[in-house]
């Protein structure tokens, strides 16, 4: 049984408003759904995107990812990728922790 598509735009949006927040499974799993197509079209631009704003996170599994899916990108599209994910951050309030 698949997920329907008012599931999948939910999942989605619950994912980006989490990577908002600074959650890394959150920009992990972003990049999950982008490189599977799963809830979204497949998008190996986004996808690395996600991949490296989790990674940059610190997420592992974000790295590894990320170089998979680059060895089947042209260099173009790993700097179309690169510029997206340097946006993305541009537009986060920076997060102040605790002392």
């Amino acid at each position: 049984m698949g997920v329907s598509a008012k599931t999948a735009d939910f999942l989605v949006e619950s994912r980006l408003r989490q990577a908002a927040r600074g959650e890394t499974d959150a920009l992990y799993e972003l990049g999950v759904a982008y490189s599977s197509g799963s809830g979204v079209d497949l998008d190996l631009i986004e996808a690395h995107k996600w991949f490296n704003l989790a990674a940059v996170s610190g997420d592992i599994r974000g790295q590894q990812c990320r170089a998979e899916i680059a060895e089947e990108m042209s260099a173009r599209e790993i700097a179309e990728a690169q510029r997206a994910a340097r946006a993305w951050l541009a537009t986060r309030k920076p997060v102040r922790l605790a002392a």
